[in-house]
C-alpha cells in the first residue's frame, strides 16, 4: 500500500521562475531586490514598496 496520495499524482514542481512568471499573469508580483535583470534606481524602488508595505530590512521588524 502506497502512502503517496493519488491527488498529487500527476502534478509537478515548477521551479522559481516559471512561479514568477505565472503570479505576474495574475497580478503578483515576486522580484528580488538582488536580482541583477534590474537597474539600481528599479532594485531601489522595489525596496521601498517593500519595506513601506512589510517593514523595514526586508521584512524584519515593523
Amino acid at each position: 500500500m502506497s502512502m503517496t496520495s493519488r491527488i498529487y499524482h500527476h502534478a509537478s514542481q515548477r521551479d522559481g521562475e516559471q512561479l514568477r512568471r505565472d503570479g505576474w499573469r495574475n497580478g503578483i508580483l515576486a522580484v528580488s531586490v538582488s536580482d541583477q535583470r534590474l537597474t539600481t534606481l528599479e532594485r531601489e524602488a522595489i525596496r521601498a514598496i517593500g519595506e513601506r508595505l512589510y517593514g523595514g530590512a526586508h521584512g524584519k521588524g515593523a
